[in-house]
């Protein structure tokens, strides 16, 4: 468990000052020139030694990260940061309440962030739904602004200006090159790679893209050190992260816990318990909608971390619990989950324009019963000719879900298709179509 004194996140709940003047209570802007004087080299190796890894889903090192951005530019390109909040994923609601709460821990740490990687501007990429958020957070920015913490000439000697990007609402625009294309004005379709956005990014210059939480925590880390960072959570896996705990729970919340927390401690401490008891809990997707779910006796003693939920072959992602009991038709969930995926797919790769369409009719008519079994096999294939075979990750984020409910629920499936045909098996039967048509 937590301690209070270890959160970062001291106003994530919003009962306090979100401006300037509540954040410099809370620590914020304090001694932040003395941050900027541990130089360029000093910043990332502390984020390195902290074992921070990125919040945004796919977890690398964000130390690593930054250090890959050029020393200097032979050829006079600017250096940019840009904060991906274009936070789409159901079931994730955390980085929203750092821009509506503490808005001011983000704007500092761009600062901070922008100078280790020599970056003159900053870019905060925001949800095209987000419209308070991107309220209180232009506030914020012209705040420290007015106060000269940022922007030119100001009090802490390095020149950074922070720009408010607002998007239209693509789920596509969460992936860091298609973002990059959006701030360019062009249509938000990923980019292939390489190059890396660290070498050709926003406007053909070196950039970075980083999440909000992960530019948020940063000055708070270099005020309390690494090792103070690295002591919470597991090896590998070390700090506080933001949890979105939502479905059937009593109290459906956010919460900052420590990496590695186990999953029933965190319902139960946080979110009053599932509903109607533990013994209740049909399955959890423990990473937002793109990673496979799990059955409820793998979640008894299962650490929340990456690498735990890496081994059942799901992920932590965003940390978005998604709680379903008993009550949940699981089968029509992921139907749902994979008309998401249908819907939000570019177009722009033969395997996802196509698959995630086929995918989606396919768990479908299986939903309803109208399927034979032999097809869940070939849905099962025809999943993982998409995962991996995509410009970005969005064909893998469509086959994840269907791989979970085919591993651990194709019990379910083949019930519902037993049912719907009228008997136990469905060798040398009518076609289910037939049989629908017939019950008509």
């Amino acid at each position: 468990m937590l301690h209070d004194r270890d959160r970062i996140f001291t106003n994530l709940y919003g009962l306090h000052d979100w401006g300037l003047e509540g954040a410099r209570k809370r620590g914020a802007w304090d001694g932040t020139k003395a941050l900027l004087e541990k130089g360029r080299d000093g910043i990332i190796n502390e984020i390195k030694a902290s074992g921070l890894r990125g919040r945004g889903g796919a977890g690398f090192p964000t130390g690593l990260k930054w250090s890959f951005m050029p020393k200097t530019s032979a050829d006079g390109r600017p250096s940019y940061l840009v904060v991906n909040a274009d936070e789409s994923e159901p079931g994730t609601c955390k980085d929203r309440e750092i821009l509506r709460h503490d808005p001011h821990l983000l704007v500092e740490g761009c600062l901070v962030a922008g100078f280790a990687m020599g970056a003159s501007a900053g870019y905060i990429y925001v949800r095209g739904e987000f419209i308070r958020e991107r309220e209180r957070l232009q506030a914020a920015i012209d705040q420290a602004y007015e106060a000269r913490l940022i922007g030119k000439n100001n009090i802490h000697g390095y020149d950074f200006e922070l720009y408010v990007h607002h998007g239209a609402g693509a789920y596509i625009c969460g992936e860091e090159t298609a973002l990059l294309e959006s701030l360019e004005g062009k249509k938000g379709m990923p980019r292939l790679k390489p190059p890396f956005p660290a070498n050709v990014g926003l406007y053909g210059c070196p950039t970075t893209v980083n999440n909000v939480e992960s530019i948020a925590v940063g000055p708070t880390i270099l005020r309390r050190g690494a090792s103070w960072f690295s002591s919470i959570g597991r090896p590998n896996n070390t700090g506080t992260k933001l949890f979105c705990i939502s479905g059937h729970v009593e109290k459906p919340c956010n919460v900052e816990e420590e990496m590695g927390i186990p999953l029933r401690e965190l319902i139960d401490r946080h979110a009053g318990g599932v509903r109607g008891g533990w013994d209740n809990l049909l399955a959890v997707i423990p990473g937002g909608s793109s990673v496979r779910c799990l059955p409820a006796d793998l979640c008894n003693d299962l650490p929340m971390d990456f690498d735990s939920l890496m081994k059942l072959k799901s992920g932590l992602g965003t940390a978005a619990v998604i709680v379903m009991d008993k009550s949940t038709d699981i089968v029509r969930a992921i139907a749902r989950i994979s008309y998401f995926y249908r819907h939000e797919s570019c177009g722009q790769c033969t395997p996802c324009r196509e698959g995630t369409g086929w995918m989606w009719r396919v768990v479908s008519r299986m939903a309803e019963g109208r399927a034979h079994k032999r097809e869940i096999d070939m849905l099962l294939e025809v999943s993982k000719q998409v995962e991996g075979h995509t410009i970005c990750a969005l064909g893998d984020a469509a086959a994840w879900p269907i791989q979970g409910l085919i591993t651990h629920f194709r019990h379910e499936i083949e019930k519902r298709i037993d049912e719907y045909a009228g008997r136990p098996d469905d060798e040398g039967v009518r076609d289910p179509d037939t049989v629908a048509e017939a019950a008509e």
